[in-house]
């Protein structure tokens, strides 16, 4: 896990979670609001829109990007392998709309959807106070802040 000293005290950070496998997202949002508060964040600060699934989140930043202030965006979400190629569709075109929008814009978009080939690995990477990928995905956005704003205020 990456260690940071970046502190969240006066950020907006957005989160937009997939509903999709609710029992792991609902420990990854647990681990990215308990790092956000960690890190001195204040909890009106933490902004979180819920969707249907991961497929419908790069849509959903782009709507926040138009209409809401935020220092950083995160997506959370699970998809899990099943038994059809529905998994290959939704992780890949996720993956490349998160990525697209985020090097189009001036804040960082973190993608937290988790991609495992069952609910096991899941559950493993969303364990509330242990390897939580939603803990991880908020020391990212707090640290890629602070290094974007590194980059505008240099020169």
């Amino acid at each position: 896990m990456m260690k940071s000293n970046e502190s969240a005290k006066d950020k907006q950070i957005i989160i937009v979670l997939s509903e999709f496998n609710k029992k792991i997202i609902e420990r990854l949002l647990i681990g990215a609001t308990d790092s956000f508060l960690q890190f001195g964040g204040v909890e009106s600060n933490l902004k979180v829109f819920r969707v249907p699934g991961a497929f419908e989140i790069p849509g959903t930043i782009n709507q926040i990007l138009k209409n809401q202030k935020a220092h950083a965006i995160i997506a959370l979400g699970a998809v899990i392998k099943g038994e059809t190629p529905h998994f290959d569709f939704v992780a890949g075109e996720s993956a490349k709309g998160l990525s697209t929008i985020s090097r189009k814009n001036n804040i960082p978009i973190i993608n937290g959807i988790l991609t495992t080939d069952n609910v096991e690995q899941a559950t493993e990477r969303s364990v509330p106070g242990g390897r939580n990928k939603g803990w991880e995905a908020m020391e990212t956005a707090l640290k890629t802040v602070s290094v974007y704003n590194e980059i505008q205020s240099t020169f």
